[in-house]
């Protein structure tokens, strides 16, 4: 990865416990239910950034569906919402079986009656540690399964219900990785370009049906896949961020929040970084 700049001080878990306890007042003092009564589809939402959003859209007042293949962690979050008088289900999912997406899909409406919010955002990072010469195709087909294809297959389904209650809105998971090239990640890198494009063209294809697509483009984000894709280098990487620190799940949700709601009504086919300062160094 380039070196931006030398690593930073990495902020004390008083500074991370102090942002929750911001975060969570914000939610608590300013709860506008910008979400009130929305039907929320969220692939990959068993942990990181999924789980994030699917807390943050059931604050804001919408239905979740919560979809990912681990059966356990997604129950875990289901219950979580009920505690705190949401509205969810878990719906057990592997997004690059067509099937199994489409019964996603279909599951909600069943539930729910129809999808008003899809955020796309299952993933797998590949291989961080290999020049691309290296990988294999059992690389790029896994990866690709996931982040391209199955995005593509829960696009295609919930994009077909949606044009029938009359729109929506779409957020698709990318990456600074989606942006700038990082050796090591190329496949990673690969499939986060081609998110960028899809989204793109997906808003363009939709715009005039009522259904706005965008992406958001985290920087590195204190999550299991940023330990495991990271390793030993997670605090070189959080100083190579201008803010000095790895992002929460909990920002890139209330981003995520923002694109889905009536706030960003004007705004579709955009790529928003929340990355620290990462891309404008």
């Amino acid at each position: 990865m380039r070196a931006l700049c030398p690593p930073s001080v990495i902020p004390t878990h008083r500074s991370d416990d102090l942002l929750r306890v911001k975060i969570k007042t914000y939610q608590t003092v300013h709860k506008m239910n910008q979400l009130s009564n929305k039907i929320a589809l969220i692939t990959g939402a068993t942990s990181g950034i999924g789980r994030a959003t699917a807390l943050a859209f059931a604050a804001e007042g919408a239905k979740v569906v919560v979809t990912g293949r681990r059966q356990a962690e997604g129950e875990q979050v289901v219950a979580e919402i009920l505690a705190n008088g949401g509205e969810a289900i878990f719906v057990q999912t592997d997004v690059s079986i067509e099937s199994q997406a489409e019964n996603a899909v279909n599951q909600t409406i069943e539930k729910f009656g129809r999808i008003d919010i899809l955020f796309n955002n299952a993933g797998v990072e590949g291989s961080f540690s290999s020049p691309l010469h290296e990988n294999g195709g059992d690389v790029y087909d896994n990866v690709f399964s996931i982040n391209v294809k199955g995005l593509l297959f829960v696009h295609k389904h919930a994009v077909r219900a949606m044009l029938q209650s009359g729109g929506g809105a779409i957020v698709n998971t990318s990456s600074i990785a989606g942006h700038i090239g990082f050796p090591g990640a190329g496949v990673y890198d690969a499939s986060k370009h081609a998110i960028e494009g899809l989204t793109k063209t997906a808003a363009l294809e939709l715009a005039k049906a009522g259904i706005r697509v965008n992406a958001v483009a985290p920087g590195a984000i204190q999550t299991e896949m940023a330990d495991r894709a990271l390793g030993d280098h997670k605090d070189y990487v959080a100083g190579m961020h201008p803010i000095g620190r790895l992002g929460r799940p909990e920002e890139i949700a209330a981003a995520v929040v923002f694109l889905a709601s009536d706030a960003a009504s004007f705004i579709t086919g955009v790529s928003l970084p929340v990355d620290g300062g990462f891309t404008a160094a």
